[in-house]
């Protein structure tokens, strides 16, 4: 049994054994170039905003496919400028491109996972 955590407030918590650390797990510098890139290309060429989280809808049937060929074409942009070679963009698009699909690709299959339990 896991000892309470009692506060001089009088306050009293579990224990934060066994439980995840997102605070930890995750850079908040990372998190916040990430919204900004997501931010930036919510805008369409016609000059409307897509909702933030319109991605969740998946890109179709060849969903998995959209994404990793995107994710390809970011890495190659990532390992160009991790080399000193000019690429499509700039290192901080193609490490968020990058992240964006490997997201997207992940998502649907956590989803696909979910709906087949």
């Amino acid at each position: 049994m896991s000892e309470i955590r009692k506060f001089n407030t009088g306050a009293s918590r579990d224990t934060n054994e066994g439980k995840n650390d997102y605070e930890g797990s995750l850079s908040p510098l990372v998190i916040k170039a990430y919204g900004d890139y997501m931010t930036k290309h919510r805008k369409m060429s016609d000059g409307s905003l897509r909702p933030a989280d319109n991605w969740q809808k998946g890109f179709g049937d060849n969903h998995f496919s959209v994404c990793i060929k995107s994710a390809w074409r970011h890495f190659l942009d990532l390992w160009m400028e991790h080399r000193g070679y000019k690429s499509r963009e700039t290192i901080d698009e193609a490490i968020c491109g990058l992240l964006f699909n490997v997201m997207a690709y992940y998502h649907q299959l956590l989803v696909n996972r979910k709906k087949d339990k």
